[in-house]
Parts: structure tokens; sequence; C-alpha cells
């Protein structure tokens, strides 16, 4: 078996805006190992988050391949796209998208109502995944209770209690402090090291590049630049 976690093979992504059809990623080629924390970056509109959201299932290519773990996600259908991102991606995004009305571990517990998991069974890996974020004493409490550092880390042990594959980041700190971003990178960097999560982070913030483990540049929908961070 490879150790690539993520092949990516001459993959283009047109959309049509009228007339006009406007190709944002160019015959891109791509190698992510397991356990990998990598860095895409590049200015606004150079197709890093389209990029991203081919990896995480959430869109489909024009052409090319995309295969996560040896399976070409670019071939499902709906529905069975639908399935394995369910059960192989955890998001974070830049707005925590919480259910304001929910418990913190009530919202930790989302991704497992798709699941067939018995209620007591969702309720513990919930607390196991706010445990691994540091908010073990935060799951009775409202979004409305938290700081934005911890709304985003209740997001991250969302994300993380499927045991996903792949963790996906669209600029996880974007909302946050400079001190706040730092906390949330470092447990991103835990989470890496620690506990072996592949992590692919969109972010166009030098400062958080430098936690991954290498950076990978967009330009105009090509890749410019695969370095290894410092």
């Amino acid at each position: 078996m490879s150790d690539s976690l993520v092949t990516i093979r001459q993959l283009t992504k047109n959309y049509t805006r009228g007339k006009q059809t406007v190709e944002v990623l160019h015959g891109i080629d791509l190698e992510i190992p397991r356990g990998d924390f990598v860095a895409l970056m590049g200015p606004s509109g150079s197709g890093k988050t389209t990029l991203l959201n081919l990896i995480g299932g959430l869109d489909t290519p024009s052409g090319g391949s995309v295969s996560v773990d040896g399976k070409r996600i670019d071939q499902f259908k709906g529905g069975e796209l639908a399935k394995w991102r369910a059960e192989h991606v955890g998001f974070v995004f830049q707005f925590y998208n919480l259910l304001p009305v929910l418990s913190a571990l009530k919202n930790v517990e989302l991704p497992l109502l798709l699941t067939k998991m018995g209620g007591a069974e969702r309720a513990k890996r919930a607390q196991v995944a706010l445990t691994l974020v540091g908010l073990a004493d935060r799951g009775s409490h409202k979004p409305s209770e938290l700081s934005g550092g911890q709304e985003q880390r209740v997001a991250i042990a969302r994300a993380l209690v499927t045991d996903p594959t792949l963790l996906v980041c669209d600029e996880p700190t974007g909302d946050l402090d400079r001190k706040t971003a730092d906390e949330i990178l470092g447990l991103l960097q835990v989470l890496n090291r620690e506990h072996g999560k592949t992590i692919i982070m969109v972010t166009h913030d030098p400062k958080a590049a430098e936690f991954a483990s290498r950076t990978v540049h967009l330009d105009k929908g090509q890749l410019v630049d695969d370095a290894p961070a410092h």
C-alpha cells in the first residue's frame, strides 16, 4: 500500500458563468502522504478553496482524478460521495457553524447521528473528542457561553468525532486574534504529530502556514511551489 493518502492527477475544475466558462484549476498534480500537515496558500481567487473542496468531496472535478486512501472519489455518484465524506472527512471552517441551541457536547455529537451508533456511545465519543481539544469541562455550555477560540475547538472536536481519515480546514483561524489563532494551530499540530491526523489547511496567513509541515502554493489555478515549512 502506498504511503500517499491523497493522489491528484491532471485535476481541472471549470465553472460556467452565463455563457462564459471559467477554468479555476488547470491540470494539478499533487501527492499528500499519510500523516502530512499541508498548508495550501495563494492569493484570493487562486483556486485553493476549490482544491480543498475537491479533496474533501464537497465538489466534483471537471477532469482528472482524485484518489483518497486508494479510492477514486471523483468517480463516486452523489449519495456515494456524501456517505464517503461523512465517514472519512472532518471539516473545520473559518466560521464555526455551531448550532446555538445545542450544548458543546451535542454539537460534537452531530456527525454521529448519521451512523448507527447508540446514544450512550455517541455521548462517550463526543466527550473523548472534547477532551482531546482541551474542553472536557465545557460539554454543557452553549456556543454563546464560549469564547471564539473555544467555539473553534468545539468545531475541531466535531470534525474529529468520527475519527476521519482526513482533516480539511478552510481558514480555520481567519476569525481569531493572533494569540487564539496560535493556540488553535498548536492544537492542529498536536493532532497531526501525536495522533497521526493528516491535515490539509487553506490559509492566507504565512504565520499559520508555519505550523504545517509543508506549504503548497497555488497561483491562477496552478501549483507554483511545494516546499517544506521551516
